[in-house]
């Protein structure tokens, strides 16, 4: 039986961009832009639109490679919005972020959403759900070249954190993204469209969290990019034992950590110290100067 996990991924293809992990194979920052009004993290402050597009040009000067752009809160016990709704909310901000000179992704469950965004210009698309459903697969296997981001979440974020159970955390999350690999290949998807996010928080305990960010290396890759989002989570305030402590520091350290472990995209709010973070990285692993 082959080792998924030795099968080292090359490179990402999103849309217009192509991440090559060979020829650069430093790791790039995704910067989260939430166009709503009730985040865990920043809800609200983005929710006005001009706010947000003034806000995802500034985290391309701080070395974003990418903008994440979402419509729905997805923190635990958030409550769904339509797609009309969402729409509404994010689909002005891509049109507007066309220029941006980055690679544009949605944050989107919704099928139609995604397909608008296609028709607008998204290099990903960013599926909490792991494109489960018949009509996201769909959507995925006919948006040609567009990348696509593939989580792990046990039951749904308005019930995902009521005493999440795993047997085996590391293997029960690996079986799934294997076999979320393994499918969308059947769609004719290569794996250098695909990257793979163990989706911490997404139905997971502290432990849970720990646990797969020490055995990340674990995870079966096959060929994709592994992507990480670990900015400001609920874990790290556990870990820090204050409810009101900034987690930009803990973030970084989190993100690092993920990096060490062989995470290539790390989804976060603090765009700036988290590239700072990597350009210091990157040039003790040189041993110089980029």
């Amino acid at each position: 039986m082959i080792d998924l996990r030795v099968i080292k991924p090359t490179a990402w293809r999103c849309g217009r961009f192509y991440f090559d992990w060979g020829l650069s194979p430093s790791p790039i920052v995704m910067g989260i832009l939430n166009v709503t009004p009730d985040s865990f993290s920043d809800g609200g402050k983005y929710f006005d639109h001009a706010k947000a597009i003034d806000h995802a040009f500034q985290m391309v000067e701080d070395g974003a490679k990418i903008i994440d752009l979402g419509g729905e809160s997805t923190k635990p016990g958030a409550i769904p919005i339509s797609a009309q709704e969402e729409q509404d909310r994010v689909l002005p901000v891509l049109e507007k972020l066309q220029s941006a000179g980055v690679a544009l992704s949605l944050d989107s469950y919704q099928a139609q959403t995604m397909q608008y965004a296609l028709e607008i210009g998204v290099d990903i698309l960013n599926d909490i759900s792991g494109f489960q459903s018949e009509m996201n697969l769909a959507v995925a296997a006919a948006a040609k070249d567009v990348g696509l981001c593939v989580m792990h979440m046990q039951n749904t974020p308005q019930n995902m954190q009521v005493q999440p159970h795993y047997e085996n955390v590391i293997r029960e999350v690996g079986q799934f993204l294997n076999e979320k690999i393994l499918q969308l290949s059947s769609l004719g998807i290569k794996p250098e469209r695909i990257a793979i996010d163990p989706g911490f928080g997404f139905g997971k305990s502290t432990e849970h969290n720990l646990t797969l960010l020490h055995r990340l290396a674990e995870l079966p890759l096959s060929g994709t990019t592994l992507l990480v989002g670990l900015s400001r989570k609920k874990t790290l305030r556990k870990i820090l034992g204050d409810k009101e402590i900034d987690l930009t520091t803990a973030s970084v350290a989190a993100a690092l950590l993920a990096v060490e472990r062989g995470a290539q995209v790390l989804r976060v709010h603090d765009v700036k110290p988290t590239t700072q973070a990597i350009q210091v990285w990157n040039a003790m692993r040189q041993e110089h100067l980029a």
